[in-house]
């Protein structure tokens, strides 16, 4: 059974708990995966650039291929992306998809003469991922329901909406709450995450000795991420005509039950790359890189408001009864990546490996949160997630003459999931069209098309769950001049 599951039955147990918002694996991931970068002839070179790092976003992806730099040089690209997901629930399959446009990377790079050797400072502003997607379900499920879900956990918010009333025994002690509802509802959804991170990026490299080139960065991190979570549960075939609430005739004729989730976040924090490059003649170069930890702090509000609407009367809770505001540090592990590159008569073909043991992330300084909620998170990373390693390929070829470059690339992103199958894994291919115009203008192109199988669980484990195919297409424009 795919770790997955047990993640589902954690999530069930705490961050729908509703009255108290707890942090998640998933928070974790958000941060600690790799984002696909912002240079078009990387992104289509499968961006496979750890060897081949030889313009201002080698700050990027190896801050030692900058010392390769003889010239002044300033960047900046745009990009767009489509994000598509086909969500089946019960054998109904929905459709939805979220685009977004930005821009994606301003890079100055700026050499400082020297004796012998090169020193080559940089700044930069990249956004480094990108959140949006999206996630859309209608179907009928016949056998359960949200509400009856929380009703069994004695969760105060279907009692509040009237979906569910309290059980005594005869001595008047509470034994617990009890709904009618038993399933034979139309759930829909739509869920939609928008945000990204973005890197405020300060580098140098250096020629320490012929050919060989060390360089560091040290990146100031900023971005925002929102999840706003429509669900629905309707008695479309009028099974719950009557009182749901015996003696409460308010209570007659249920129709529908709505609730609205938004998680807010103000990121912000820090991290730094130490990267190596070695160049062999004009005939190939290799590249190892170390990623740092990032520390991330998240300022996190969660809102909620729901209502019941019966025939005769509609039922809200009180939001400030069931939302909170807390923050806390997401710290990702080490990342430790090489790659080399190969020029033969004008055929240049990359490739790179990159290992992250995302068992090491973790959760700290809770602000609002007991402390024994994030060490219960922590156990539960350990126990759930594993080594990954991603792989990049790609190839350019110069056409003679023309200063035209053609590029493609594949590369993939291992779901970090211990004994998850290969169809949950990010895969990529990729193009890239360039031009270079006197040494002095270049304009790439670079496009991805990625695919992947996720799941989610609405509540509980294996009760109303969405099987999605996700489709992700993002193009890359990136002008450079060299002065």
């Amino acid at each position: 059974m795919s770790k997955k599951f047990l993640l589902a039955l954690l999530i069930f147990i705490t961050i729908f708990s509703i009255s108290a918002n707890a942090q998640t694996l998933n928070d974790a991931l958000r941060i600690g995966y790799p984002g696909l970068g912002s240079n078009a002839r990387a992104l289509g070179m499968g961006n496979a650039y750890i060897g081949l790092s030889d313009d201002a976003s080698s700050s990027f992806f190896n801050p030692a291929g900058l010392g390769l730099l003889r010239r002044m040089e300033f960047s900046g690209g745009l990009d767009f992306s489509s994000f598509d997901n086909q969500t089946t629930l019960f054998n109904s399959t929905t459709s939805d998809n979220n685009n977004s446009a930005r821009l994606n990377r301003l890079s100055f790079a700026l050499p400082i003469p020297t004796v012998r050797g090169s020193l080559v400072l940089g700044i930069s502003y990249q956004n480094v991922k990108d959140f949006n997607q999206v996630v859309k379900f209608d179907a009928f499920n016949p056998n359960n329901s949200w509400i009856q879900a929380f009703t069994a956990q004695n969760n105060n918010l279907p009692y509040d909406l009237y979906l569910s009333n309290g059980v005594y025994d005869t001595s008047g002690n509470y034994i617990g709450d009890f709904t009618n509802i038993n399933g034979r509802l139309q759930q829909s959804g739509d869920i939609l995450y928008e945000g990204g991170l973005h890197n405020w990026t300060f580098s140098g490299a250096v020629e320490v000795q012929k050919n060989l080139f060390l360089g560091l960065n040290v990146n100031i991190n900023t971005g925002s991420f929102e999840s706003n979570n429509d669900y629905y549960e309707e008695d479309i075939k009028n099974v719950y005509t009557g009182e749901l609430i015996a003696g409460e005739p308010t209570t007659n004729d249920f129709q529908k039950f709505h609730i609205n989730r938004r998680t807010i976040w103000d990121i912000s924090g820090w991290d730094a790359k130490f990267g190596m490059l070695y160049q062999l003649n004009n005939f190939a170069r290799f590249g190892l890189a170390v990623q740092f930890p990032k520390f991330v702090n998240i300022k996190e509000e969660f809102l909620v408001s729901a209502e019941s609407q019966f025939a005769n009367k509609t039922y809200e809770v009180n939001p400030d009864d069931f939302s909170d505001k807390v923050e806390y540090q997401i710290i990702t592990p080490f990342t430790f990546e090489g790659g080399f590159a190969v020029n033969y008569a004008g055929l240049i073909f990359s490739a790179q490996a990159s290992m992250t043991d995302y068992s090491q992330l973790q959760f700290d300084k809770p602000v609002g949160i007991q402390s024994i909620d994030l060490e219960n998170r922590n156990k539960d990373i350990k126990d759930l997630l594993d080594v990954v390693i991603n792989y990049n390929l790609g190839l350019e070829y110069i056409i003679p003459r023309t200063g035209f470059r053609l590029r493609g690339g594949y590369f993939v992103q291992p779901s970090a999931y211990k004994n998850d199958n290969s169809e949950f894994d990010k895969k990529y291919l990729t193009a890239g069209l360039g031009l270079l115009a006197n040494e002095t203008l270049a304009i790439d192109f670079g496009f991805v098309h990625g695919w992947w199988k996720d799941f989610g669980e609405n509540y509980g484990t294996g009760l109303s769950t969405t099987h999605q195919s996700i489709k992700l297409n993002k193009y890359v424009l990136t002008t450079t001049f060299r002065f």
